[in-house]
């Protein structure tokens, strides 16, 4: 006799619930204080169980987000970048001249930011000065190097390297396509895109960059998240969270691995910052935490319609767990010891 799947146990006691009227668009730890970006245009920073709202776009819309545990800086459909910090400073680090929207937003070592709006790109070192250049098309995808003042841009037809100090023009790697996210592996080895066509595409760096090519998605992988030793890459895109092997030389010629298989659509995957084991968040609001070297699973947050996972953050610790949704619901996770 066929006996049932076996359910996975439930953490759903240890959540917090937290539940704003917008779209988290992007939430992270800024030590112990936690701030989500809302598409509404205000960020709201929660501490000790009071919650602050902060108008970092006002009358306007936000939509990109990045974090460096310090700040949180956002870009908007008014062509603003802004700073936030824990304790609700804001900070205008640039604008589009045009008043064009933030598409993608980055930061880097030594306090540097990136953002992009059309086909311009700018980067900002950490004295405030300014550098841009023109890009082949818009971009959606920013990524600095783990280290050195070197940005990558995603494009249509391939990826810029560019270091905003230098006279010399970025470096163009070609591959056929509209690449939009953008990632850069933690030993700096390896750059990874996602693909308007349901793919991603990598380039082993090196004197002579070669490709790497994972495709087999039914949608578009917008969610990557590296191990913290770098030696997996998850990303979102199917019924399952698709790892993908990246020892040696990556993962040419590798299948990769598939975790939590659900009929729905994973779409935000973020790795534990100390182990194997990763949170998956899919389009009917489920939230599972899967380990790695056994599969074995624990429920976090029950489907619930019309509540899609929008947003994950780890604390730097890694015991606690933050979500968001398209509905404006959250919740925070508190491992238990």
């Amino acid at each position: 006799m066929d006996m049932p799947p076996a359910q996975p146990v439930s953490l759903t006691q240890h959540v917090a619930p937290l539940e704003h009227s917008a779209h988290v668009i992007a939430m992270c730890w800024l030590g112990e204080t936690l701030a989500l970006a809302l598409a509404d245009g205000t960020v709201a920073l929660h501490k000790d169980g009071v919650a602050t709202i902060v108008a970092a776009h006002p009358d306007a819309g936000l939509l990109v987000a990045a974090h460096d545990r310090k700040r949180l800086v956002t870009g908007g459909d008014d062509g603003r970048v802004i700073a936030v910090t824990a304790d609700g400073m804001l900070q205008e680090l640039g604008r589009d001249a045009k008043r064009r929207w933030i598409d993608a937003v980055a930061i880097g070592p030594n306090d540097s930011v990136a953002w992009s709006a059309g086909k311009t790109i700018t980067a900002r070192d950490a004295s405030g000065t300014l550098k841009s250049f023109e890009a082949p098309s818009s971009s959606q995808g920013l990524a600095f190097a783990p280290k050195g003042y070197r940005l990558m841009v995603a494009h249509v037809n391939g990826v810029s390297l560019w270091f905003p100090n230098a006279v010399a023009p970025p470096e163009f790697l070609e591959w056929k396509g509209s690449h939009l996210d953008a990632t850069w592996s933690p030993d700096g080895r390896f750059i990874v895109t996602s693909l308007l066509e349901n793919a991603l595409h990598g380039w082993r760096l090196g004197t002579k960059p070669s490709h790497m090519r994972m495709t087999g998605y039914p949608a578009k992988p917008r969610s990557l998240s590296w191990s913290h030793d770098g030696l997996w890459l998850s990303s979102s895109g199917a019924e399952a969270v698709i790892i993908w092997p990246f020892q040696g030389d990556g993962p040419q010629g590798k299948a990769p691995r598939e975790c939590g298989v659900r009929r729905a659509r994973v779409t935000q995957g973020a790795f534990h910052p100390g182990s194997y084991v990763i949170a998956a968040g899919y389009d009917d609001g489920c939230i599972l935490l899967i380990r790695m070297t056994d599969a074995s699973e624990l429920l976090v947050r029950p489907a619930v319609r019309d509540s899609a996972i929008t947003a994950f953050a780890w604390d730097k610790a890694g015991r606690r767990l933050v979500y968001g949704c398209a509905d404006g619901q959250g919740g925070i996770l508190t491992l238990p010891t």
